[in-house]
């Protein structure tokens, strides 16, 4: 999107970056920056400016054993879940060594420069830059070995440590530091792409996310490889082909994904998760807001498995147990809708009429032990896949895609919380088998969640609810225990879509689409086959028409009143 106005203007590049910072005269200068950002780019900044002296942040750092101690208890024994917490980013600094870098900063003469995760701990004043960055550069520059957690020397560590503590503690410490400063921030630095840095005005931000929070937009995706991985993304999102498969993308999740801003000439790649913090309710709607609070509750993703194998055995935790252990509000209900389907493929849901529970865990952990692979066809339904079918997973139903699906996954957003009970007697993309949580699992299992039930309540429930020439909307799902509504619309005319709610639509069948406004209240956005993208509730009314001729069929989620 472009942003016009007297702020909107951006500096790109080391040289532009430096001469803004330094045009404001300011002798004081803090460069907060989010966990992950590059030392190396905040020292090309530094070249430039020359200040009489620049002070590190991490200098006043608690050793990393005592931040080990702090973040310990919440990050637990378990090698993939911790628990939320209330952390704030000064428990990891040492307050007599912020108070010596804060007096040598006030002594100094000419220009300062703080740099790092907490630099307005040492300058309360001066002018305030925020170099950001979104979560998934994060995690890429963590597997890269790049960066390590904060106040932590564990640069090289597995990514899986290293996103557990950023998902549990860093991420969440950074967040809330930024959201308590973004009214006292002049410039945020966007340091994505290394040596390509923009640079712009908090207010020309500002203007920019209220115009994002009432018009359509997409995240920007990202996809990633898996053990399970398949071929369909590759061949149909034109993906490069160096990885060696590519099993996920996440085309809607707001807290990592990030967003591509237009300002001039230039794109300034900023985390999507600013939008929900900064707008929600224009975002989210009243009630969507009321409920959740500043989170994007609602979560689209592909899962590849076409030329693939079949996904871990897993369940969700229900609402109590994630509440309880992991303090989380609410849990991951899910659907699957099949984008496509190979002959002969199958979804496992719901567990057989004669599955004994004693004999399922048994089996499960002699299976685990290494001592026999699991039986999961005499223990789980089969069922088969095609193209448009759409299965309901409430929290506590054993499930999985089987190999050669192309899944929409639409489900609640507490993303991290899968329980795998088996996982196909195969090794991760890094050779080493991957984490099971039985204890975890067996205790979330609705073991009423059978064959009938899953065949009455969970497969293509699918109900009639309005049509007319040339268009019919049919509502699919999710089940009455889950939060997320799910409607999908057939169409060869422009079919109108109530507005006052988030929306999160994806084109599942036609080429191309258009989104308008029928009041002309944004500017029409194009959308392709198997994209994902977001309506807000301050958007009002929208109408989606096809591009082109032929059937086209949308599936729209919303949270449910």
């Amino acid at each position: 999107m472009a942003v016009r106005g007297p702020d909107s203007d951006c500096a790109a590049g080391w040289d532009a970056v430096a001469a803004r910072i330094a045009a404001s005269g300011a002798r004081a200068v803090a460069v907060d920056a989010y966990p992950g950002v590059r030392a190396a780019d905040l020292a090309e900044l530094l070249a430039r400016l020359q200040p009489e002296l620049h002070l590190d942040t991490a200098e006043a750092l608690r050793p990393p054993a005592e931040v080990e101690r702090l973040v310990r208890p919440h990050l637990t024994d378990d090698p993939v879940f911790g628990r939320l917490n209330g952390l704030e980013l000064a428990d990891f600094f040492d307050p007599a060594a912020l108070a010596a870098l804060r007096h040598r900063a006030e002594a100094a003469s000419g220009r300062v420069v703080v740099t790092g995760p907490g630099a307005t701990l040492v300058l309360g004043g001066g002018l305030l830059v925020y170099a950001d960055l979104p979560r998934w550069e994060a995690q890429l520059r963590q597997r890269a070995g790049e960066s390590g957690s904060l106040a932590a020397q564990d640069a090289g560590a597995h990514p899986l440590e290293l996103y557990k503590r950023g998902f549990f503690v860093d991420w969440r410490v950074a967040d809330r530091h930024k959201l308590r400063l973004w009214d006292r921030v002049d410039l945020f630095l966007d340091t994505v792409r290394q040596d390509e840095p923009k640079l712009v005005s908090r207010q020309a931000l500002d203007v920019a996310l209220r115009a994002v929070a009432r018009q359509p937009f997409r995240v920007v995706p990202y996809f990633d490889p898996a053990p399970w991985g398949g071929e369909w993304m590759r061949r149909v999102c034109d993906l490069e082909g160096s990885a060696p498969n590519y099993g996920w993308c996440f085309d809607c999740v707001p807290e990592e994904n990030s967003l591509l801003l237009g300002f001039g000439r230039h794109e300034v790649e900023v985390p999507a998760l600013n939008l929900v913090l900064r707008e929600p309710s224009a975002l989210l709607g009243e009630a969507v807001h009321e409920r959740f609070g500043a989170e994007f509750p609602i979560r689209f993703d592909f899962l590849d498995t076409m030329g693939g194998g079949n996904l871990s055995l897993q369940v969700h935790p229900r609402t109590e147990y994630i509440r309880e252990h992991f303090g989380v509000a609410y849990t991951q209900d899910e659907s699957y809708y099949l984008l496509d389907a190979e002959p002969g493929a199958a979804v496992y849901l719901g567990l057989r009429e004669d599955a004994d529970p004693r004999a399922f865990e048994s089996d499960l952990r002699r299976a685990a032990e290494g001592g026999t692979s699991f039986p999961a066809d005499a223990y789980v339904n089969r069922w088969p896949a095609r193209r448009h079918d759409h299965f309901l997973i409430p929290a506590g139903t054993v499930h999985c895609s089987g190999a050669g699906s192309m899944v929409l996954e639409i489900s609640a957003t507490p993303y991290i919380f899968t329980f795998k009970l088996w996982d196909w007697d195969r090794l991760g993309l890094d050779g080493r088998p991957r984490p099971l949580h039985l204890d975890h699992g067996l205790a979330n299992v609705a073991w009423d969640r059978r064959t009938e039930f899953a065949r009455r309540e969970l497969v293509n429930r699918v109900t009639p609810v309005d049509e007319g020439e040339g268009w019919r909307e049919e509502r699919t799902g999710l089940h009455e225990l889950e939060f997320i509504e799910t409607r999908r619309h057939w169409f060869e005319v422009p079919v109108t879509h109530p507005g006052g709610t988030v929306h999160v639509l994806n084109l599942v069948e036609g080429a191309e689409a258009v989104v308008e406004s029928p009041e002309g209240g944004f500017e029409p956005f194009t959308v392709h086959y198997a994209e994902t993208f977001i309506v807000p509730a301050a958007a009002g009314d929208f109408r989606i028409r096809p591009a082109g001729p032929g059937v086209h069929a949308t599936i729209r989620a919303s949270v449910r009143a």
